[in-house]
């Protein structure tokens, strides 16, 4: 006997083996809108705002097999969420989220960040309110990363701490 996932998917055969998160995604997607629109009332336990168009159906039902499975945001994430919901400001949104993407990316006081510039290894030491290269402190990456080549650059990115451009991006700029 096959049991139910809480996404309303089988998930265990007779022989007690699950059904993987990507069968279970392949699955939604043969579902048309009615059919999506039926596995929201079975997985939510109310029908769906009448308003999602069929791929917003999709991805929240494709979430919720992965959260199920895999387990669900972090308690942080949830508060910034639910303040969205209650209508926070705009500019103390921005706030909060810049703050939880700080706390996530920021670097720990004793952090050795190493760059190769010019032929030379510059060593740069992460403190508790800023950055110590070459005998001097800094309060930003950027000022050190200005420091060190003369021209203006985003700190994190000098050190690698930001994404580069994929090559085809940066291919059709040249």
């Amino acid at each position: 006997m096959r049991g139910k996932h809480r996404s309303g998917l089988p998930m265990a055969r007779s022989s007690g083996v699950k059904t993987s998160v990507e069968d279970e995604i392949a699955h939604l997607r043969d579902l048309g809108l009615a059919g999506l629109r039926a596995r929201w009332q079975s997985v939510f336990q109310r029908p769906p705002p009448l308003h999602l168009p069929q791929h917003l159906l999709f991805a929240v039902l494709a979430f919720r097999i992965q959260a199920d499975r895999f387990g669900d945001l972090d308690h942080g994430t949830r508060k910034v969420l639910d303040r969205t919901v209650s209508h926070e400001s705009g500019s103390a949104m921005s706030d909060r989220l810049m703050s939880l993407d700080q706390s996530r990316t920021g670097l720990t006081p004793g952090t050795v960040l190493v760059r190769e510039w010019d032929r030379q290894t510059h060593r740069v030491m992460v403190l508790a309110d800023g950055f110590a290269w070459n005998g001097q402190t800094y309060d930003s990456l950027s000022k050190v990363a200005f420091a060190i080549t003369g021209t203006r650059w985003s700190g994190p990115r000098f050190f690698g701490l930001r994404d580069k451009q994929t090559p085809s991006m940066s291919e059709g700029r040249r």
